[in-house]
């Protein structure tokens, strides 16, 4: 391997953060990783990384700083919490891969910069499955002069690098795609709940547009779920609710009028207290009570 960068992980114990880190660990890079949660980052230790038990421990010695957990206030406080350590060594890069939007993006261009850190916005697209086999598409922003340097890791960690301009773009081209994808999933599991109150087999509709333009494979892969009730969670009703208040503020602050994202955003949210830390697709379950009813045996 032709870089020698040490990679610090926060949020290695994460569904995302620690497939990432793993991959990094197996791509021959020296990982130092923490999580709030110390025993969910453990078994990475299988895989040659360390777990330290603080963000500021982590850090030390890294060249890198890998962040992948879950909102942007947990962002900011665990690299305040990194760096109140003691100030990183030189040419120090950031990479933060969280979904924050652009409000906590800003706040940490603004934190990399108080200390010195190179910063790479560098969101991702996919969920558990992709994370594991390294086959996320990550989005990348950030200097030209680094991009060499990160690589190797976005390499480890994904099957495509899209750079698409300066820190900051990423995210907003995250939210865009996150738009799509929560208008997918809503549209997916209210048609499904229209089928099953017209007593219709919901596979007539996989099968009406199977091939056509109309075709999806994301579709094809949640309605199956919907359809067996498994809502084992490869990216949560709660994350994908969080993620749509995101574009709303987006959309406001822009002085946008986004009312579908603002019907999902509050759709989703209304299935928290029951079914937040099961699938997206467990929004189904909001639209056709009965089935819901059904499934809790009442």
């Amino acid at each position: 391997m032709a870089s020698k960068d040490t990679v610090a992980v926060f949020g290695a114990g994460g569904t995302m953060g620690f497939a990432m880190a793993g991959n990094v660990a197996r791509a021959g890079f020296q990982v130092r990783a923490w999580n709030r949660s110390r025993e969910k980052a453990e078994p990475l230790t299988g895989d040659g990384a360390e777990v330290l038990g603080s963000p500021a421990e982590a850090l030390e010695g890294a060249t890198i700083v890998l962040t992948m957990l879950a909102d942007g206030d947990t962002v900011i406080d665990t690299m305040q919490t990194a760096l109140g350590g003691g100030e990183p060594g030189e040419d120090v890069i950031w990479i933060q891969s969280s979904t924050i939007g652009e409000e906590g993006t800003d706040r940490c261009i603004d934190l990399a910069r108080e200390h010195g850190l190179e910063f790479v916005d560098a969101p991702v697209l996919g969920t558990k499955a992709p994370a594991e086999q390294g086959k996320l598409v990550v989005l990348a922003s950030g200097p030209e002069r680094v991009r060499d340097r990160v690589a190797p890791v976005f390499d480890a960690i994904g099957q495509r690098t899209m750079w698409v301009g300066g820190a900051g773009a990423a995210s907003k081209l995250k939210l865009v795609t996150n738009a799509w994808l929560v208008a997918i999933m809503e549209g997916a599991a209210e048609a499904i709940a229209l089928a099953d109150g017209f007593g219709l087999d919901p596979q007539l509709l996989l099968d009406a547009v199977h091939g056509g333009p109309l075709d999806l494979p994301y579709l094809q892969m949640k309605a199956k779920a919907i359809m067996e009730r498994n809502f084992t969670p490869s990216f949560t009703l709660k994350l994908a609710a969080k993620d749509a208040a995101l574009v709303e503020l987006s959309a406001r602050r822009h002085d946008l009028d986004l009312p579908l994202v603002a019907a999902i955003r509050k759709r989703m949210e209304e299935g928290i207290p029951q079914h937040g830390e099961e699938d997206m697709s467990a929004t189904y379950l909001t639209s056709a009570p009965e089935a819901a009813r059904a499934r809790s045996g009442r």
